[in-house]
C-alpha cells in the first residue's frame, strides 16, 4: 500500500506538524508513505518538494499571489482567507504522475492547489479536515457565523456588502468542482469538525469520519519539572501559567485577551504567566503580573520541556479543531484548562485531565486555572492527563485506524 500525504508544508505550522506525523506513523507500521509539499524545510527524503531553485522560486511566491483578490477588501479582519484561485500548479501532475493507491490531502492552501485542480485528481481522495476551509467560502474559521451550513456571502470576516462577494464566488466554485469528485472521504480530526462538515451543502451523502492526529508518546513525555525549570531559567517556587500557538497575540480566534482578563481574575497566589510562539512582543510593563516570553520553541525536545517545566497550559481560544498544543501538553503530564468549545472536549476530561470552561468567560477561564494549581493530588492530574493521550492518541494506535480507513477505500476501488 502507498500514501501520499500532500500538505502546504512538511513541518513549520500545526497542521503541517500533525501531517508529518501522520507520514511517520504510517511508515513505522510498514506503509509506504510520502509527503508531497509547495514548501520543504526538512530534509527527510520521504518529502517531495520543489525539484529546482525556478520551482522553489514560484512556489514561494504563490501564497502571495493567491491572497490578491483580498486586497479589494479594506475592512478585512485580521484572520486567515484563502481564495484558492491560483492557476498552473505542477503538484496535481505530480499526484497524478505518483503511483500511490490514495492521495491524502491536509491542508492545502497559500496557493498550493486551486479549487478547480482538486477535481482533477485521480486517484481516491481523503481530505483531514485541520480546520474549516474545505466547506467555507474561503475562511479558515467562520468565527461563528454559521453561513457555510447554507451557502456563503456577504462575509463578516471580509466587511463584504455585497452578496455576491469572494466568499460568494468561492462557495459557487466548490461547489462546481468538489461535488463532481468521485472519491472521496472527509475525515474530520474532532467531532466538532466533522459535524460541522456534515452541515455543508459541499459535503452532502459524502462520508465524514471522525480520526484524530497521532502523537508520538515517546516523543512527547513528561520531565521532571525542577529539571525542567532550570534548563529554561524559570523560576522554582511560582505557579507557571503556559500559553503559546502560532500567531496567538495577533490573531483574536486564539483568544489571549481572554487569557489576560482571566488573569487578573485568578486567586493562586505566586501565578506567572510563561509566553511563547511566533508573532509580535508585547509591551509587559502594561500586565499586572509577571510574564515570561520565551519566543519560537522549535523541536520536540524543546516543546517538551517546556510543557513540563508549566503546572498548566491554558488554551482560551474562541474557535479550535484539534489543538496540537493541548495534546503534546496532555501527553507530558501537564493538565489543561480551555472554553467548552470545538474538539477540546475529545482530549479534555472535565476535572480529570483538565477542565472546560464556560464560553467565552474569563471568569470561568480563572476558576479553572485556581482549581488546577490547587488540586490536591496534581500527580494524579498528570497521570489521566498522560493516559488519556496514550489511550486515544498514540501514533501507533492511530496509524492503525487510518490503515484501516485505507484497506477499506482500496477494496471498494
Amino acid at each position: 500500500m502507498k500514501i501520499l500525504i500532500v500538505n502546504t508544508y512538511d513541518v513549520v505550522g500545526g497542521a503541517a506538524r500533525a501531517a508529518y506525523r501522520l507520514h511517520k506513523a504510517l511508515q513505522s507500521i510498514g506503509i509506504t508513505s510520502q509527503m508531497l509539499v509547495q514548501t520543504k524545510i526538512s530534509d527527510d527524503p520521504t518529502v517531495l518538494g520543489p525539484e529546482n531553485k525556478l520551482e522553489k522560486y514560484i512556489n514561494l511566491k504563490r501564497p502571495g499571489l493567491d491572497a490578491f483578490p483580498l486586497r479589494f477588501y479594506k475592512h478585512k479582519k485580521d484572520s486567515l482567507f484563502s481564495p484558492s484561485w491560483l492557476p498552473f500548479s505542477t503538484i496535481i501532475d505530480k499526484i497524478n504522475a505518483s503511483d500511490a493507491d490514495i492521495v491524502h490531502l491536509h491542508w492545502i492552501a497559500n496557493g498550493m492547489i486551486s479549487i478547480k485542480d482538486i477535481s482533477r485528481i485521480k486517484k481516491p481522495i481523503v481530505w483531514s479536515l485541520h480546520d474549516m476551509w474545505a466547506f467555507t467560502g474561503g475562511c479558515h474559521y467562520d468565527a461563528c457565523c454559521g453561513k457555510y451550513a447554507t451557502h456563503c456571502n456577504m462575509c463578516p470576516l471580509l466587511g463584504a456588502t455585497k452578496k455576491t462577494d469572494l466568499s460568494y464566488q468561492v462557495f459557487e466554485k466548490k461547489i462546481k468542482y468538489l461535488t463532481k469528485i468521485q472519491s472521496l472521504t472527509i475525515v474530520g480530526l474532532s467531532r466538532w469538525i466533522s459535524e460541522c462538515a456534515g452541515k455543508s451543502p459541499l459535503f452532502m451523502g459524502r462520508e465524514i469520519l471522525n480520526l484524530p492526529n497521532p502523537l508520538d508518546t515517546q516523543v512527547f513525555r513528561p520531565i521532571k519539572k525542577d529539571l525542567s525549570r532550570d534548563l529554561l531559567n524559570l523560576p522554582f517556587n511560582k505557579n507557571l501559567v503556559l500559553f503559546g500557538a502560532s500567531n496567538a497575540i495577533r490573531d483574536p480566534r486564539k483568544g489571549f485577551t481572554k487569557l489576560s482578563a482571566a488573569m487578573h481574575s485568578v486567586k493562586s497566589t505566586d501565578a506567572e504567566l510563561l509566553l511563547f510562539g511566533s508573532g509580535p512582543l508585547l509591551n509587559y510593563s502594561n500586565f499586572d503580573y509577571p510574564i515570561h516570553h520565551l519566543g519560537d520553541m522549535p523541536g520536540d525536545l524543546s516543546l517538551r520541556i517546556l510543557y513540563s517545566a508549566a503546572d498548566v497550559m491554558v488554551m482560551p481560544s474562541i474557535q479550535e479543531n484539534l489543538a496540537n498544543t493541548i495534546m503534546e501538553s496532555l501527553a507530558c503530564g501537564t493538565p489543561v484548562v480551555a472554553f467548552d468549545i470545538g474538539g477540546n472536549r475529545d482530549m479534555i476530561d472535565h476535572q480529570k485531565n483538565g477542565y472546560l470552561a464556560e464560553p467565552y468567560s474569563p471568569v470561568s477561564l480563572a476558576k479553572g486555572i485556581d482549581w488546577v494549581l490547587n488540586y490536591t493530588l496534581p500527580q494524579e492530574l498528570s497521570h489521566n492527563a498522560r493516559q488519556k493521550v496514550i489511550e486515544n492518541f498514540d501514533s501507533r494506535k492511530v496509524a492503525e485506524q487510518y490503515l484501516g480507513l485505507y484497506k477499506k477505500i482500496i477494496e471498494k476501488k
